[in-house]
């Protein structure tokens, strides 16, 4: 069993995404690949989305380079049988790093390709578990932006069964949120 595990909080130490998120992983067991895409991933620019929609055998060796970072990222993906992200909620979406990571892994004839019927993701088989933290956001509430998105980003690559932990506080009641949270990774693994 691989598991890729990414983090995409700005905080460290006090980071709830990050914390539940290694429990997960620590749970799951296996082997690890880490991933912290908080310390930045490459922007797209106009010579990636160039180089990327060059045939792979005629890209040169600037576009292998400018494309270099994101095969390191899909290479992971499909190296990894369990995928776990710890995301938190910041003004109701995902960390820009994070949205930057997607735009990264998401590329036509690597994790997903063009039919007759649409799209098919490429990546089937593996599933995905999603940490989402929020303060404020309710996880799967009508404000939440992020969570459909994640959800959205694994099924078009081919990742159906993708299954959230929302990593929620209870007010002051720290006793009573690490016990719902540890109920959701158990129900998640038995």
């Amino acid at each position: 069993m691989t598991i890729l595990h990414i983090d995409s909080s700005a905080r460290h130490d006090d980071s709830i995404s990050r914390a539940v998120s290694a429990r997960v992983v620590a749970k799951i067991g296996g082997d690890v690949i880490r991933r912290d895409v908080a310390k930045g991933e490459p922007v797209l620019t106009e010579s990636w989305v160039n180089a990327n929609f060059t045939p792979a055998d005629d890209r040169t060796d600037a576009q292998r380079e400018v494309l270099g970072a994101s095969d390191v990222l899909v290479n992971e993906l499909m190296s990894a049988d369990t995928i776990v992200i710890g995301a938190p909620i910041y003004n109701f979406g995902l960390p820009a790093t994070l949205k930057l990571w997607i735009d990264l892994i998401a590329r036509a004839n690597l994790t997903f390709r063009y039919t007759s019927n649409g799209p098919e993701g490429l990546l089937k088989g593996k599933r995905a578990i999603l940490v989402l933290a929020s303060g404020g956001v309710p996880i799967g509430s009508e404000l939440d932006f992020a969570t459909p998105l994640l959800v959205q980003v694994m099924n078009f690559i081919g990742i159906t069964e993708v299954t959230t932990i929302a990593a929620t506080g209870r007010g002051d009641d720290e006793e009573a949120a690490r016990a719902e949270i540890d109920a959701q990774i158990e129900a998640l693994l038995s």
